[in-house]
């Protein structure tokens, strides 16, 4: 991968490679939609870059990304996703866009000044720019009303992130936050 290309990520450089994280939390809800899981997890992240894209005026750099998430001590995921972390250092934007196979895609992004080492992100449901996407069945019984990540960059070789998926559960009077959260090592 090309210097130039690296410095062309902005926020997004440090986090261009592999990674795997081996203690990861999910807490999510249990088969009984009424109580709650906590799975222990360990990932791997791929992060590739490329760009640039040219939309028009706009201009973007990326991360095509794909992730993959197994139970600590099992050989099959519970978890699996892609997509693209790009950003428009224009605008000064960072998005995550991104499907996982339950049928649920997402569009999250937020201002980023181009050399910070922390930042949030968000989309909401009904949004027309940062927003959430689900089949029929997810949109009745665990509708996303909103997805929030937070993403920490330590070092050349260790970043963390946290998310918290907000759903309304059928039946339920209350969202349940649904949070993921760990620590990745460059391989």
């Amino acid at each position: 991968m090309s210097d130039e290309l690296i410095a062309n990520l902005g926020p997004l450089a440090p986090l261009a490679g592999i990674w795997e994280g081996n203690k990861g939390d999910d807490i999510s809800p249990d088969k009984d939609p009424t109580k709650i899981e906590n799975n222990k997890y360990r990932e791997r992240l791929v992060l590739e870059p490329f760009g640039p894209l040219n939309n028009h005026a706009q201009t973007l750099y990326g991360l095509r990304y794909s992730t993959t998430a197994w139970p600590v001590g099992q050989e099959n995921p519970f978890h699996e996703e892609t997509g693209y972390w790009l950003w428009d250092p224009t605008e000064k934007q960072v998005l995550r866009c991104f499907i996982v196979p339950r049928g649920v895609s997402v569009i999250a992004g937020a201002t980023v000044e181009p050399d910070a080492r922390e930042f949030q992100l968000a989309a909401n449901s009904g949004s027309e720019t940062y927003g959430i996407c689900s089949n029929q069945f997810i949109d009745r019984e665990f509708k996303t009303v909103r997805y929030e990540l937070k993403v920490t960059v330590h070092d050349e070789n260790s970043f963390s992130y946290e998310e918290d998926t907000r759903l309304q559960i059928k039946g339920q009077d209350k969202l349940f936050h649904h949070t993921d959260a760990n620590t990745l090592k460059r391989v």
